[in-house]
C-alpha cells in the first residue's frame, strides 16, 4: 500500500526559551519544544514525509510554531489555531545535575484537542502514528484524542509508535502506569527509556525491562538508557547499542530526535537494529547544540558522521 504520510505525530508544541552561558545565566535562546513536535521535525530532516495533528493558539507564538513546521515540510493541514487559549511555553535551566524545565502550560490551545479534531483520512494514510504519555497526561480530552487517534491507526492497518515520556509533573505514577499499560497493548513499537520503565514496572535489570514490555504485548521494545545507547528488542532477539561519544552541551530533546530519525529509518523497511543504531547516532549529534530543535541532524549529517566514526582509528 502507497502511503502519503512515512510519520504522523500528535500532540502539544510549545516555544521554548533556553538558558546559554552568556549573560551570567540570564540569557535565553529562544526555540520550539514540545516531544511529538520534536520527533516530527527530526524525522522529516531524516527524510521523512511528516504531518503533524495539534492545536496552537491565535497568538505570535502559535505562528511562529506554524511557520516551523512549514519551514522544515511537515504537513500542517491537522494543526488547527485555538481563539481563546494561549500556545504553551517552556524555560530550560542548566546546572551540573543537567537540565531541567520549568512549564507554562495550563490550558493551552493543544491541551483543549478533542477527537472531533482529528482527521481520519489524514491518520489513516501513514505508516506510523506517533504518539506518547505527555500528550495523554495534558488533560483528559487529550487523552482520549490519543485514544482515538490510535484506534485510527489500527483499523487503517497503521504501525503505532509509543513512548511513554513519563512526566511527574502532569500525573500521578499510578494513574500514568496504567494507562501507560493499556497502550503499551496497542503499540508495535515501543520507544521508553529505562528509568521511566524501571519505575512504571518496578523492575530494574534490562533484560528484565525488556521482557516485562513484551509481556504487556508490543512487538517491538527500544529502551532508551542515555549515555548507555540503547537496548533493542525484536521479540526474537536482544541487542545493546552503545552510544557514540561527543561532547555534549544540551541534551534537551534528545530522546525525542532518537524517535524521530528511528521511526525515518523503519519508515523506509531498515530493521530495528540498524534503525536504531542510525538513531543513536542522531540523538548523539542532538546535544552538541542548545535548544530541542535547532541541532537536530539532517540525514546527510548523520551519514557524515558515522562514516567519519567508522573511519577513526579505534583506541
Amino acid at each position: 500500500m502507497n502511503h502519503q504520510y512515512d510519520v504522523v505525530a500528535l500532540g502539544e508544541a510549545m516555544v521554548e526559551f533556553n538558558q546559554i552561558p552568556q549573560g551570567d545565566g540570564r540569557m535565553y535562546l529562544q526555540g520550539f519544544g514540545g516531544d511529538t513536535s520534536n520527533t516530527t521535525i527530526a524525522a522529516a530532516r531524516q527524510g521523512a514525509r511528516c504531518a503533524y495533528v495539534s492545536l496552537v493558539g491565535s497568538d505570535a507564538l502559535g505562528d511562529m510554531c506554524l511557520a516551523l513546521w512549514k519551514s522544515e515540510g511537515v504537513d500542517v493541514s491537522a494543526v488547527h489555531v485555538h481563539k481563546d487559549a494561549p500556545t504553551g511555553v517552556y524555560f530550560v535551566h542548566h546546572d551540573a545535575d543537567g537540565h531541567h524545565f520549568s512549564y507554562l502550560r495550563k490550558g493551552s490551545a493543544a491541551s483543549g484537542m478533542r477527537p472531533s479534531d482529528l482527521s481520519p483520512a489524514l491518520i489513516g494514510n501513514t505508516k506510523y502514528l506517533h504518539v506518547t504519555g505527555i500528550s495523554q497526561a495534558i488533560s483528559a480530552n487529550a487523552h482520549e484524542t490519543v485514544a482515538a487517534a490510535i484506534a485510527m491507526a489500527r483499523a487503517a492497518g497503521a504501525r503505532v509508535s509509543y513512548d511513554p515520556n513519563l512526566r511527574s509533573a502532569l500525573w500521578s505514577l499510578e494513574d500514568a502506569r496504567s494507562t501507560v499499560i493499556e497502550t503499551i497493548a496497542l503499540a508495535d513499537e515501543f520507544l521508553p527509556g529505562l528509568e521511566e520503565l524501571s519505575k512504571l514496572s518496578g523492575l530494574h535489570a534490562p533484560e528484565d525491562l525488556i521482557a516485562w514490555a513484551h509481556k504487556q504485548g508490543t512487538k517491538v521494545v527500544v529502551m532508551k538508557m542515555g549515555i548507555e545507547g540503547v537496548m533493542v528488542s525484536d521479540g526474537k532477539q536482544i541487542q545493546k547499542i552503545p552510544a557514540f561519544p561527543v561532547k555534549a552541551v544540551d541534551a534537551t530533546g534528545a530522546g525525542d530526535c532518537f524517535n524521530g530519525a528511528y521511526l525515518a529509518r523503519r519508515a523506509r523497511g531498515e530493521d530495528v537494529f540498524a534503525s536504531a543504531r542510525w538513531a543513536v547516532a542522531s540523538a548523539a549529534l542532538s546535544t552538541q547544540g542548545y535548544g530541542a530543535v535547532a541541532p537536530l541532524p539532517t540525514e546527510a549529517r548523520v551519514a557524515d558522521f558515522l562514516k567519519s566514526f567508522a573511519a577513526a582509528p579505534k583506541p
